[in-house]
């Protein structure tokens, strides 16, 4: 994959790769320890070290890709419960809780990636805890409609807290097998489980310190690696492994906007036919997936190389992930206000697919600028595209909601063009 040779490079040319490859060393000390594979299947039990952060070609493993499977169901859940909340104009809960839910969702994604970057070891018990995260994941999202519907967050903090305890495990094992870590596992270990006995305890709070109470948890979860990262010992995360695992997810959210928004078009014609709005909906809300993807993948991820860098693009990613996920979520809104279903105005049902396409344009071109990777031009090009997206959502009465949408498109489209210049030119010019 192009984005993980191109790290792999610039941590070649930093001089921090050896003369031996990580993956060809952790097999070869596999065998001295007498912990080899003697299957292709994988091993029955291995030491559990620090991955080496400077192994060549290092991408994601098959349980890896098996285990983000399991958030599509939690993404979908997640994506159709808003879906349903803007077609009743029940946009301030329905916000509220998709972004709450999504927390949980993203939260739980990012530290078993971070973890697997660092401490993959693939072996029976690994795979087995992975597996208990993965039930942990469908136990949330079976909960994620009683969020929206009644503000129940039983099964989505039973599901959550069986996945973080999981993770409970896999740090304590690291801490035992890993002398060298065993300062970062420990503090990852401790703030954790002390968090989570505090989620199971917000069960019981008082509904007016419900949304008091989570902010508050959210921002211990964010705090939790911070700390251990800089009070313990660094875990040995690999930069194009993280970046690829981001992409990899990206493709997830964007695919699921792309299912949830032909299943609503499908509907739409079987009901009354192929109209013209519906078609101009269709155009527009593939070209903003198609534009949004390529803005994403342009350029390269040798700016993931601290720790500062790579936090403040992991931890963004949670806007990028929530921002995509709702723009399926505002298409379906506007091809049933097109459909003169629901309740929603056609000034809403424009702001319910420009609103998120805003903040994942913004989002993404601060991302890609903080983390040096070339990829935006210039940030005054993404702002001006976002005020125009933002002004045909506002501007759907007039337009109609499917002009006001297919415009979307093609300004999403125009802003990547003009970006995708500005990069080549400045390039041609050093």
């Amino acid at each position: 994959m192009q984005h993980n040779v191109n790290a792999t490079q610039a941590v070649n040319r930093a001089g921090r790769t050896g003369p031996l490859g990580g993956a060809e060393r952790m097999r070869k000390e596999d065998v001295m320890s007498g912990q080899a594979d003697a299957t292709p299947s994988g091993p029955l039990r291995r030491v559990m070290r620090g991955r080496d952060p400077r192994e060549e070609h290092r991408a994601a493993t098959p349980l890896e890709l098996l285990f983000d499977l399991t958030f599509v169901v939690a993404v979908s859940q997640a994506a159709a419960q808003l879906h349903h909340a803007l077609a009743e104009d029940h946009v301030g809960s329905g916000l509220a809780a998709y972004a709450a839910v999504f927390f949980a969702i993203w939260w739980a994604w990012i530290n078993f990636s971070w973890f697997a970057s660092a401490y993959d070891t693939d072996d029976v018990p690994y795979r087995l805890l992975t597996l208990l995260q993965m039930a942990g994941v469908l136990v949330l999202a079976s909960g994620v409609a009683a969020v929206f519907d009644d503000g129940d967050f039983t099964l989505v903090v039973i599901g959550y807290v069986v996945m973080r305890l999981a993770m409970v495990a896999q740090w304590l094992r690291a801490a035992i097998e890993h002398p060298e870590g065993r300062s970062g596992a420990l503090h990852y270990a401790a703030g954790i489980t002390v968090v989570q006995m505090c989620w199971v305890a917000r069960l019981w709070a008082p509904d007016a310190w419900a949304w008091t109470t989570f902010l508050v948890l959210a921002a211990a979860e964010l705090a939790v690696p911070v700390w251990a990262e800089y009070r313990g010992h660094p875990t040995s995360w690999h930069p194009g492994h993280i970046a690829e695992r981001y992409s990899l997810f990206t493709i997830i959210v964007l695919g699921e906007v792309i299912l949830g928004s032909l299943t609503a078009v499908r509907s739409a014609v079987a009901d009354h036919g192929l109209s013209t709005p519906v078609l101009m909906i269709a155009a527009g809300g593939l070209l903003l997936v198609f534009a949004l993807w390529w803005i994403y993948f342009t350029g390269n991820e040798a700016g993931l190389t601290t720790l500062r860098t790579a936090l403040v693009w992991g931890y963004g990613h949670y806007v990028v992930f929530a921002a995509l996920a709702a723009i399926g979520a505002g298409l379906e809104a506007a091809l049933d206000t097109a459909e003169h279903h629901g309740h929603l105005s056609a000034r809403g049902a424009g702001l319910s697919v420009a609103v998120p396409v805003v903040i994942a344009l913004l989002m993404l071109g601060a991302l890609h600028r903080a983390t040096r990777t070339g990829a935006v031009g210039h940030a005054l090009l993404v702002v001006a595209g976002a005020l125009v997206v933002l002004a045909l959502g506002f501007s759907a009465p007039a337009l109609g909601i499917g002009g006001a949408v297919l415009g979307m498109g093609l300004v999403v489209a125009a802003t990547l063009t003009a970006n995708l210049f500005t990069v080549r030119h400045r390039s041609e010019g050093r």
